[in-house]
């Protein structure tokens, strides 16, 4: 990449009144809500560690392979020339630097490194700055991480598989597991008759010399160049979890058929497949009749790192946003002195904060669960955090885009691509209803949830009028009729998640963002519609946090 600048005199014209091009970022530097979030919440190595991933994912370099591993996406290789089956995808050389980036520097079990000592929240925090590269390599990324704890469930296969899970090093070859240093780990679980219902699969699992053959169909099958894949299947004692490697025990290619690969509307850099287990070759993980409470174990981590995704994806729009907003004039200023447009940047920022704050605290409850208090929240604040910050985002990124005008709806810059991203962490892990169903069945099940809940919230009462107000309207509902609070449930979640968004900035942020989030999210004036703030509301302040 050459540094010389692009010539501004064009044969009609002159470029003015455009912001410069892009250049290095330090992004955790940049980032004055994520280096007081690890201060709060991480060990003091967590930030040391993070130092140098802020620097690679804000250059130009990777900046750049972000764009190329999502303007070329990967191709499916079914056969070879000779028409032996091969069943592997290729992709763009780009996508393979990004994993490098991820794997080589062990982001990918960090949180297995150091469990219990600030280990998610590292792990939370790389996911974070990693997603502002490109987001849709970071899907193995999390799945390699996730697959730890459902394997555990089986000491055996851990065993033979926790060297190369936690190896710093990416191998893209399409070999035997052990003959690779390092491994990465998929998930095909969604049939077409069932979907989220994965008690309606029809994959069949039956019992093989020193291990099963499965047999059926997969409708999504995430990251299908995965060395393993955890699965579920039929067996005659229930829905079992199960780990398919690519090759079987004899070296040979396991029976995973790859029929296509989804034409997406975004998360292009990853590939998706629809797959064909044709007798292929796996490991029973825990016991036949457990499959769903072992590959909830994965769920569990997975649907963090999809709360985590969209926060980080608001950060990088709002940045662009900032930096395009105050270089750009019309109308005789700068478009960062328009008032409309310093409401705009500055109800985005809140957002922005609102969401990583809640997404560390979250990572802080996974690194504490000798805690009972933190036990309760890590059961429940995943699905809170997953489902809403996904709803937020892609107004987010709409309205980020608007901030640019034309050139935002252009894939020259990253918001277009994080506008076609923005569903995918919504959808995935369930989709907002099943995450609000899975809310109401988290605290039916274990009282100790609410009861935590009510606890963290109580450490905030008193600071604000809305926040109060609203904590009394969640109790009422609370108390509803069972079937009255499921036809609410979507109600109750979204005001469960900026509650304790709100408990989060009143006792840790200033008070100019603290405030006017409690009387824009919580007061009665709220709006669905970015920009909309209190006109009283401190500007300067929250915007003079985007960026030191």
């Amino acid at each position: 990449m050459h540094d010389r600048a692009p010539r501004s005199r064009l044969a009609t014209h002159s470029v003015d009144n455009q912001p410069l091009p892009p250049r290095d970022r330090d992004l955790l530097a940049l980032d004055r809500p994520l280096r007081e979030a690890l201060a709060r919440e991480a060990p003091a190595w967590v930030t040391r560690r993070l130092a140098p991933l802020g620097t690679a994912v804000g250059s130009r370099e990777f900046q750049a392979l972000g764009e190329e591993a999502n303007r070329h996406s990967p191709e499916l290789r079914q056969f070879d020339r000779y028409g032996r089956r091969l069943d592997e995808v290729s992709y763009h050389p780009a996508y393979h630097q990004l994993m490098h980036l991820a794997f080589d520097h062990g982001w990918h079990t960090v949180a297995w490194e150091e469990e219990q000592r600030g280990g998610h929240q590292a792990h939370v925090a790389a996911l974070y700055l990693l997603t502002q590269a490109e987001p849709g390599f970071c899907c193995p990324v999390t799945m390699t991480h996730a697959a730890v704890p459902a394997l555990r469930h089986e000491p055996n296969v851990y065993k033979a598989w926790c060297s190369r899970l936690q190896a710093w090093d990416y191998d893209p070859r399409a070999v035997p597991a052990w003959e690779k240093p390092a491994v990465t780990l998929g998930m095909a679980m969604t049939e077409k008759q069932g979907g989220s219902d994965v008690r309606a699969n029809t994959t069949q699992a039956v019992r093989d010399e020193g291990g099963y053959r499965l047999t059926g169909h997969k409708w999504f099958c995430s990251a299908p160049m995965s060395d393993a894949f955890l699965t579920l299947a039929q067996t005659d004692d229930g829905l079992g979890c199960f780990l398919v490697p690519r090759f079987a025990p004899d070296g040979e290619r396991n029976a995973i058929e790859l029929q296509r690969l989804k034409d997406k509307c975004g998360n292009r850099a990853n590939a998706s497949a629809e797959i064909e287990y044709c007798g292929a070759w796996a490991e029973a993980i825990g016991s036949p009749d457990r499959g769903i409470a072992n590959i909830l174990e994965m769920v569990q981590q997975t649907r963090l790192d999809a709360a985590t995704a969209p926060a980080g994806m608001m950060r990088q729009a709002l940045l662009e946003a900032w930096l395009h907003v105050r270089e750009r004039h019309a109308f005789g200023r700068r478009l960062a002195e328009q008032p409309l447009m310093r409401r705009v940047i500055a109800d985005l920022a809140l957002e922005a904060e609102a969401s990583l704050a809640l997404a560390m605290r979250t990572a802080r409850a996974y690194d504490t669960p000798h805690v009972p208090h933190e036990l309760a929240l890590a059961r429940l604040l995943p699905a809170l955090a997953k489902y809403w910050h996904n709803k937020r985002g892609p107004g987010f990124m709409a309205e980020a885009m608007e901030c640019l005008g034309g050139i935002g709806y252009v894939e020259e810059t990253p918001l277009a691509r994080l506008y076609r991203e923005a569903p995918v962490n919504s959808i995935w892990e369930g989709s907002g209803n099943v995450i609000c169903l899975d809310v109401l069945r988290i605290l039916g099940r274990h009282p100790e949830c609410i009861d935590a809940f009510r606890a963290e919230l109580a450490t905030a009462r008193g600071h604000s009028n809305h926040y109060d107000q609203s904590l009394a309207q969640l109790d009422t509902l609370l108390h509803r009729p069972k079937d009255e609070i499921e036809a609410n449930a979507r109600w109750l979640t979204q005001r469960m998640a900026q509650c304790l968004q709100a408990a989060i900035l009143l006792r840790h942020a200033p008070e100019a963002v603290a405030q006017t989030f409690c009387r824009s999210r919580l007061g009665h004036d709220a709006s669905p519609v970015y920009g909309v703030l209190p006109f009283n509301a401190p500007l300067d302040a929250i915007l003079s946090r985007i960026v030191p």
